[in-house]
């Protein structure tokens, strides 16, 4: 995952700048002179570039957010590229002053963003003349330009990694006021000093960038791959055992229909039994009546004759 000087002296990686503009701080990373302009000792950089590996390794194994700077024009793509590919974060337009340490506006604004694409994307434009919808457009395009890399950013970046400082010094000062960690790919003409990380080489050359970015990008994929799962709470485990041990649940049985209550029989079929009832006391009643009236009819008969 590391690089060796072959590959950064292939790459172009041991060009300085002309003698005349070089920082006298870079004065340890310079291996010579020739033809005015100096050569960079490309043994440091490899030693510089590989701790730049290791901070970035715990940085991103343990989750945290790096941001890929870099706005010349030999950087603009790479820098877009390789962050995209390693799931980070990048700016390769312009540097807005208050990126880092105005975040809270910066949010507005990259929410804005995403409204707008969303808008984009549902037909929500439709809803409006054709005069707002491409106001709106114009709003987005210039959003995308200027934020597009952040836009999914919660929030400040935990490590930063620029190409040229000296272009980049509003970046850089913003990163050291909030305490986040700056990996930067120096050139001779740049102040070490500036950054935790300096990275002796070549940033004019694309070779060198390509070569350097994309190892850097290759180490942050590889400390989120090997980087550790979360283990289980213990109580979630201790339930998982417990499912395990527990026989495999039954079927609830079918419930019973419940029982019919019997219906109510018809008010005249209820009534029958009154009558017949009636009629069997009046036949009972006939009988005495005939018996009290039978010796008055024979005492009649008896005067009667």
């Amino acid at each position: 995952m590391s690089v060796t000087v072959k590959e950064l002296l292939e790459a172009g990686a041991h060009f300085g700048h002309q003698a005349h503009r070089w920082n006298p701080k870079m004065q340890r990373y310079i291996l010579g002179k020739r033809g005015g302009i100096h050569l960079i000792d490309l043994r440091k950089t490899a030693a510089g570039f590989e701790k730049a590996l290791d901070a970035v390794r715990q940085v991103s194994g343990r989750g945290g957010r790096v941001l890929f700077v870099g706005t010349k024009k030999q950087a603009q793509e790479i820098m877009a590229e390789e962050a995209r590919r390693c799931g980070q974060y990048y700016v390769n337009r312009r540097w807005l002053g208050g990126q880092l340490t105005n975040f809270k506006t910066i949010k507005v604004r990259t929410a804005k963003l995403r409204e707008l694409d969303t808008a984009s994307q549902d037909g929500t434009y439709g809803r409006y003349s054709k005069k707002e919808a491409l106001t709106m457009e114009r709003l987005r395009t210039k959003l995308e330009i200027a934020l597009g890399g952040i836009k999914e950013m919660p929030q400040t970046p935990d490590m930063m990694f620029v190409i040229d400082p000296r272009r980049e010094k509003i970046a850089i000062a913003e990163a050291n006021m909030l305490g986040i960690p700056v990996v930067a790919i120096v050139d001779t003409n740049c102040d070490p000093e500036a950054v935790d990380y300096p990275v002796p080489a070549n940033d004019d050359s694309s070779r060198a960038i390509r070569l350097l970015v994309g190892r850097f990008a290759d180490a942050i994929i590889e400390s989120r791959k090997s980087a550790p799962a979360p283990a289980p709470a213990p109580a979630a485990e201790g339930d998982a055992d417990a499912d395990a041990a527990k026989p495999a649940a039954r079927k609830p049985a079918a419930k019973k229909p419940a029982a019919k209550k019997p219906a109510p029989k018809p008010a005249a079929k209820a009534a029958a039994p009154k009558a017949e009832a009636a009629e069997a006391a009046e036949a009972e009643e006939a009988p005495a009546t005939e018996a009290v009236e039978t010796p008055v009819e024979a005492a009649a008969e008896t005067q009667e004759g």
